[in-house]
């Protein structure tokens, strides 16, 4: 199944907003652990492309693959913050988008080929990265 994460409002990409505490801020999506995929905090927006495995298991749609993290019925991709140093990716937050949370006509319709899509801005109220469970807009195409 294909997956692409559409990420608006960058914290440090905000007009007026102050410096993030870290020099060399990044987000990307986790591959088992691994930040991969990253992206800027500064960028305009950031967007991901991954493909996951999914199957039907009892008739509910099951995924899985080195992308998706959390046990059966409690699937979940990381958005993961970092500070880049040198070679070296120094997480420091974690935002997770829950599959149980995609629509099932929508989910269902990736299944069967269609492209998900999740939209969400990656600034939080107080002008921080975004962490925590997020609610990214689904979509399909």
């Amino acid at each position: 199944m294909q997956i692409r994460i559409e990420g608006h409002d960058l914290p440090g990409a905000r007009p007026g907003s102050s410096a993030l505490r870290l020099a060399n801020v990044h987000v990307g999506v986790q591959r088992k652990a691994v930040a991969e995929l990253l992206v800027p905090a500064w960028a305009p927006s950031a967007t991901w492309e991954i493909t996951v495995d999914a199957r039907e298991v009892d008739d509910l749609l099951d995924v899985g693959g080195p992308w998706v993290h959390g046990r059966p019925g409690a699937r979940f991709l990381y958005l993961t913050w970092g500070n880049v140093v040198g070679d070296t990716f120094e997480m420091f937050r974690r935002a997770k988008l829950m599959f149980g949370e995609v629509p099932t006509a929508v989910l269902r319709a990736a299944y069967e080929g269609k492209l998900l899509t999740g939209s969400l801005g990656l600034t939080d109220a107080h002008g921080d990265p975004v962490c925590a469970r997020v609610r990214p807009d689904w979509s399909v195409a």
